[in-house]
Formats: C-alpha cells, structure tokens, sequence
C-alpha cells in the first residue's frame, strides 16, 4: 500500500487543511485504493492532520454495457467501503461514483453527487445508454474561405485522391486536423444553406474542401456547419466519430484550443482566439 503524504506536506506548509476525495478502485484497474487496503489508509489519516477525508468515491468501467453485472459489483464494494468508513467514525462524506451512463442507468449509484461528462454535450456513450429529450449543447461551425472552379479530371488535396467527375464548383474552409477535426474521415459532410454537402479530397492541417456544385453562390455566404443543425438537417457527434472510424469522446476531446469558443444564453462570451499566422505545413 501507498499513501502520497504530498496532500499533508502542502497543507502543513500552508497553515491550513486540506479536504480529499479518497478513489477506491472497485475494477477499473487505473486509480485509487484496492478496498482491501482501505482499512489501513483510514487508520492513517489521524497521524496526518493537515488532511481531511470529505469524500469516497470510485470510477465505473462498464456502466455503457449492456451487461449491468460489473456495475453492480463495482457498486457493492463501494457500498463495503463506505459501511466501512462509517465505522471508524468517517461520517458526513460526499461520496459519488456515476459517469454519464450509471447517472441514467442506475439511480442507485448517485449517491451524494454525480460526475457526468459527455452528457454535458448532449451525447450518449453508447446506444444503451437512453435519456429523453436530451438536446446536444455543442455546434461547430465555420465559413467559406475561398472558392474555384475545377476541370473535370482535377485533383482536390493532397495525393489527389478525389477527382472532380464534372466541371465542379470547390470551397475551402479554414478548418483541419490541427484544429480537431478528423482527417481519416469517410464520406463526411458538412451543413450549408440547410443542405449536405460532401468534403472531397483528404482533410489538410488547417484547411478542409467541400463540393458546392449544386448550391447556389448565395449559400455560400452562411455559415457552414460541420456539427450540429442547419434546418431541418443535423450532423451529431456520433455521426461525424463514425464516418472517422472513433468515439464521440475522441471527437469532443479533440476540438482544440485554437477554435474560438462562445457561449450561447449565458452570461459570459469566452474572447476569440488569436488570429493565427497562415500555415505552410501538411
């Protein structure tokens, strides 16, 4: 058993106590106490007085299976482990344990708080997790940077992967892989005017194309939406990790810093980024 005794060093050099969380690992095998040691790390805590036990909690593996058996067992030694430090005297602690999916799927491990994260957005992790009504509460959208005209024949990106069948009509957007959308993607699209249109051509660093043949110039002044809802039209989370081969995490982890964030009917709008210098890498 280990105990990092850095959580008593700095609350003792501050003059203060410092309140922690306690992780018991009940099967997810990262972080946190085997329960087995939980006893002893208790015992412990009084020859440390700069710390104050406020919270038990543990992390679920398995809470989007179908499966609900592992939960439930993970959830049993929770409950074992807070019995337990009920008995030494460890009363009035918050505990939690429920991501987004054992926050829908199981009532019970609520507990005194919840942790959800990709629900926060609006998605799910997986289709057995189900909530109602649940809305996503993430777009991102960007606009035409520049158009040309291109022979039949022509290439589009690099390695020319896509060739225009007919006289087409190509837009590009100032968006990439560097600013987190993927770049192995498959027949993705994106949102203009309330229509789908295709992405041609591989996705670049900074920039991406698209087929606008079939819209009309006027279209291509709106915004250009590569996820969420333009009409009647909406391209989820989901969708866009499919057509990349991923996760709808992976997706949302990887929007990058450098895209500017607003906030939508709430009190603060967050600054835009930094204008960022023209790019000559792939």
């Amino acid at each position: 058993m280990h105990i990092d005794l850095d959580g008593d060093a700095a609350g003792r050099k501050a003059a203060r106590t410092v309140s922690v969380h306690l992780k018991i690992d009940t099967g997810m095998s990262r972080l946190g106490l085997d329960p087995r040691e939980l006893d002893a790390a208790l015992s412990r805590l009084p020859s440390l007085p700069a710390l104050r036990l406020s919270g038990l909690c543990t992390h679920f593996a398995s809470a989007d299976l179908a499966d609900a058996t592992p939960t439930e067992t993970q959830l049993g030694l929770l409950r074992q482990a807070l019995a337990g430090a009920a008995a030494r005297g460890f009363g009035g602690l918050v505990n939690h344990a429920a991501n987004s999916a054992a926050a829908i799927r199981f009532p019970e491990a609520r507990l005194d708080a919840v942790r959800p994260g990709l629900a926060l957005y609006g998605a799910m992790p997986s289709e057995i997790v189900r909530l109602a009504d649940l809305e996503a509460a993430l777009a991102l959208r960007t606009r035409v940077m520049a158009v040309r005209e291109v022979a039949p024949g022509t290439g589009v990106s690099y390695g020319g992967t896509w060739r225009a069948a007919r006289q087409s009509r190509i837009a590009t957007l100032p968006i990439g892989y560097a600013d987190g959308y993927p770049r192995h993607v498959r027949g993705a699209e994106v949102l203009l005017g309330g229509r789908r249109v295709p992405i041609v051509g591989v996705v670049c660093m900074d920039m991406l194309m698209i087929d606008v043949t079939d819209l009309p110039a006027s279209a291509l002044e709106g915004p250009v939406t590569l996820i969420g809802r333009d009409g009647g039209e909406e391209i989820t989370v989901d969708e866009l990790a499919r057509r990349a081969g991923t996760i709808n995490y992976e997706i949302l982890c990887g929007i990058s810093k450098r895209v500017p964030r607003v906030l939508r009917d709430a009190a603060v709008t967050m600054s835009p980024a930094p204008a960022r210098k023209p790019s000559s890498a792939p």
